[in-house]
């Protein structure tokens, strides 16, 4: 059986990350680690909310997500583990490694402009996906406008 841990915080988005890999060659017998990165809340939060209601909404909006992504795969036979995840991921997927014998971890968080998202697992390179990068050439024109006034 394999073990697949799936980070995921979009259900639309996790879904189509999945595809290929739930209904390929082999994947009759696969277990999937659901990790839920519920979205952080700001500090300011707490002057209106305590813990224990933060905690809440936390669990019922993994819930929500969980429920989406679980259905399809469900469907096709496989098995579900879901976590939600509190603290740093490289720590979190060390233990869920270790915990479930996994031999994959995938990223299926939807990027985000302008916010690089922490890594999964401490050797994962930076990605480049959510960055805002503007050609040369389309700087030089906005400066030559600049000066043409």
């Amino acid at each position: 059986m394999d073990n697949i841990i799936v980070y995921l915080d979009d259900a639309h988005w996790a879904l189509q990350q999945l595809a290929p890999m739930a209904t390929g060659a082999g994947a009759a017998r696969t277990h999937w680690v659901l990790v839920a990165c519920p979205p952080r809340m700001t500090r300011r939060i707490s002057k209106w909310v305590n813990h224990a209601a933060r905690e809440q909404w936390r669990e019922k909006w993994s819930a929500k997500l969980f429920e989406q992504v679980e259905a399809p795969l469900r469907q096709r036979g496989h098995e579900i583990s879901k976590v939600i995840a509190k603290g740093p991921l490289p720590a979190l997927t060390q233990q869920l490694t270790r915990m479930h014998q996994a031999t994959h971890v995938l990223d299926a968080r939807r990027p985000k402009f302008g916010y690089d998202m922490p890594p999964v697992v401490a050797d994962q390179p930076a990605s480049q996906e959510g960055r805002w990068q503007v050609p040369g050439a389309i700087i030089g024109m906005g400066a030559m406008l600049v000066l043409a006034d």
